[in-house]
């Protein structure tokens, strides 16, 4: 049945039209001042709000209400309240108060904290996200109206990811205000970071995922051997979209829709079994509540259909991984974007200095970027040939590229590249305009014409921590510049001099070739760029005093929400690794080895009964075989008993950097060891007998 998106968009949004149609015009008035300025609503427009708010969902069908919050567990957290008061006389009356809508208390004890609260210690509050639209899920249990939240601490720290993501806004805000009344803008009141994300993800069949413990378990296979066919021939990406799949996407797209979520892109992906969604970019505060809320309707709509949709960064070895690209840019309330170089960059001085800003950002705060994007899905692709490499750089292409070397120079007069036309050759096909840059997938960070396309954030991750380091480190480098230039008598000349002093300085930062090379590692080293290969490797980079005082300095965040954030990163790549482990544990000694024992035994007694019938046979392939796999079942076996007593030796070390790094660097490559002789099993023990289904039948068969 075919879907009208313009009568179903946003219809489970309370949104600024539904707003508008029913609050009083001085309650809505107030509402659209906070939102514009800043500040609280009274409670008297609380209460008008809520009450609203509450009729709007019940006519929807909600029964209940929630507060819904990020916190640092990496997904979204809530708790159901019914809209229900206390009975009297057998009644009762439906009701959501002002105060029920700005503030919650959820148990806080039992989230990641980093120590930031003792145990023992319950209390948290939420508080509403006035710039985030409540909106309506229809769920199982019922329809729930959710309230975006803030989520902190008694004693006020920030225990969820919205709330430096929000400061982080705001300061980015006041310093690109700034950098705008320096060329004159008088008329911009706001300057917002706006964000488009794009979801990678990979259908499975629901009955096989079943059938894997380690899917179930960590989301990714521990084990398996390549199919016979991988992406080789490249005719998965952009190829027709199987029927199963589409009825899948469908049905998704209407629900996100109804979401108020601009979801449009969908195509299948490089590897089998991975597609992708991207939506149009927002505010950059939506955008991370959209992104969160797609990943939980993707598996819920899958879930529908019979299909589990994966979404960890490497579930199957030897195929591409999936990421998700965060595509971001600065936009003025009066619709100017801040990165948009027009059609002679080369003579937009406001350009040529917010590019001037952005490169001294990214090269001074390189290591925070490269954390922004750790969790330990991401460890088996950054670097990995489908992924950028864990060296941060920019890609500027070929005529922007060209613009800072005249810069940096001092050409008397910066001239530009042409861009030139492309001509196919086929008479009824027209002549294109060709775009001023190529695109380079190899780069982490890329500019796309009129913004940078952050590449390495982990698909299942949260994109509000990579957000919070763009604002910040481009805040920063704002700040200092409108300092040195709010003083200067001569400001064109001061902003020219400061633009090529501060391009010369972090030139070293751009690079347009491939950054998959060992070439490019190699010159990386040659001009000091960090390469932070892991993730256990890159958490410091939040202790430093260089990030404390980056984030501090704009009320970010405090040194113990850092040194709070890096423990839980350290702490849940011990937990993950440790589950990952165990799981193997478990799968090895009662799957696989198990299997295996089966094979070599029907196999013996097979070659006994042919011998004892016909002794002049000859078995030297079934002996070939047989001593093969019980070689294989040997390696198997002795790798299976050294990761044992390793994963409790691992667990008694004091301290979470030190496991984090035992697990690294002794846990995982054990893993690695164990892996290698099941997957070679895998390749000679008959299928009926093979406990789980292979790659082959989840990547092929959906």
């Amino acid at each position: 049945m075919s879907v009208n998106i313009s009568e179903i968009f946003g219809t489970n949004v309370f949104s600024m039209a539904v707003m508008r149609e029913r609050l009083p015009k001085k309650a809505y008035a107030e509402v659209v001042d906070v939102l514009e300025h800043g500040g609280n609503i009274t409670m008297a427009t609380a209460d008008i709000v809520a009450n609203a708010m509450k009729d709007w969902a019940v006519e929807k069908g909600a029964t209940h209400y929630t507060h819904w919050f990020q916190p640092l567990t990496g997904s979204t957290a809530e708790k159901h309240d019914s809209f229900l008061t206390a009975p009297q006389d057998s009644k009762t009356l439906l009701q959501l108060t002002g105060k029920q809508l700005i503030m919650g208390e959820p148990d806080a004890s039992s989230f990641p904290s980093g120590g930031l609260r003792a145990t023992h210690y319950a209390r948290g509050y939420t508080a509403w996200d006035i710039t985030s639209p409540a909106f309506v899920k229809e769920m199982s249990c019922g329809t729930i109206l959710c309230i975006p939240t803030i989520f902190v601490s008694y004693t006020g720290e920030a225990l969820d990811k919205k709330t430096p993501l929000l400061r982080s806004m705001e300061a980015i805000d006041a310093q690109a205000l700034r950098i705008l009344r320096l060329f004159g803008n008088t008329q911009a009141k706001k300057v917002t970071p706006s964000v488009g994300p794009e979801q990678e993800y990979f259908l499975l069949d629901r009955e096989k995922y079943l059938k894997r413990r380690d899917l179930i378990y960590c989301g990714r296979t521990l084990f398996g051997a390549p199919a016979p066919k991988g992406q080789e021939l490249d005719d998965q990406y952009f190829g027709v979209i199987r029927p199963r799949v589409g009825e899948f996407m469908a049905d998704l797209n209407e629900e996100l829709w109804k979401l108020g979520i601009p979801a449009t892109t969908q195509h299948n992906e490089v590897a089998p079994s991975q597609h992708e969604l991207a939506q149009i970019y927002t505010t950059c505060n939506l955008a991370v509540d959209q992104n969160q809320l797609t990943m939980e309707t993707m598996k819920r709509v899958a879930t529908r259909h019979g299909l589990v949709c994966l979404l960890h960064e490497k579930p199957f070895a030897g195929v591409n991984g999936s990421g998700k690209h965060d595509n971001w840019s600065l936009t003025s309330d009066t619709g100017e974007n801040l990165l948009d170089p027009g059609d002679t960059p080369n003579e937009n001085l406001q350009f040529l200095l917010v590019l001037a800003c952005i490169m001294r950002a990214v090269d001074r705060h390189a290591d925070i970027l490269r954390c922004s994007a750790a969790c330990v899905g991401n460890e088996h692709r950054l670097g990995a040939q489908e992924a950028p490499p864990a060296i941060i750089s920019i890609f500027l292409g070929d005529q922007l590229d060209n613009v800072v070397d005249q810069i940096v120079s001092n050409a008397e007069s910066i001239q530009l590249l042409a861009t030139g036309k492309l001509d196919s050759g086929v008479s009824t096909i027209p002549v294109l305009d060709k775009d001023a840059t190529d695109r380079n997938r190899t780069s982490p960070l890329a500019f796309t014409g009129n913004k940078f396309e952050f590449r390495m954030v982990g698909s299942s991750d949260s994109i509000a921590e990579a957000n919070v380091a763009l604002n910040a480190i481009v805040a920063e480098s704002m700040c200092e510049a409108a300092d040195i230039l709010e003083s200067a008598g001569d400001f064109h000349a001061a902003c020219s001099k400061l633009i090529h002093d501060w391009m010369t300085q972090h030139q070293r930062v751009i690079f347009n070739g491939d950054g998959y090379s060992e070439a490019w590692v190699q010159e990386a080293a040659r001009r000091g760029l960090p390469n932070l290969t892991s993730m256990v490797d890159a958490v410091p980079a939040l202790l430093t005093e260089k990030a404390e005082k980056l984030y501090t300095r704009f009320g970010i965040y405090t040194k113990s929400e850092l040194e709070a954030r890096a423990e839980i990163l350290y702490e849940t790549y011990v937990k993950v690794i440790k589950i990952e482990a165990n799981t193997m544990i478990h799968m090895a000694s009662k799957h696989y080895i198990p299997a295996a024992i089966t094979y070599t035994t029907r196999l013996g007694q097979s070659m006994s009964a042919v011998a004892g019938a016909c002794p002049e046979a000859d078995l030297s392939v079934q002996r070939k075989l047989l001593d093969e796999v019980s070689a294989r079942l040997s390696d198997a076996y002795a790798a299976l008993e050294q990761l044992k007593p390793l994963m409790d030796r691992v667990d008694t070390i004091d301290g979470i950097e030190e496991m984090a790094h035992a697990y690294h660097d002794a846990v995982v490559p054990a893993m690695d060891a164990l892996r290698h002789p099941v997957d070679a099993l895998e390749l000679l023990v008959d299928k009926d007998i093979w406990p789980v289904p292979t790659y082959g039948d989840l990547m092929f068969e959906v």
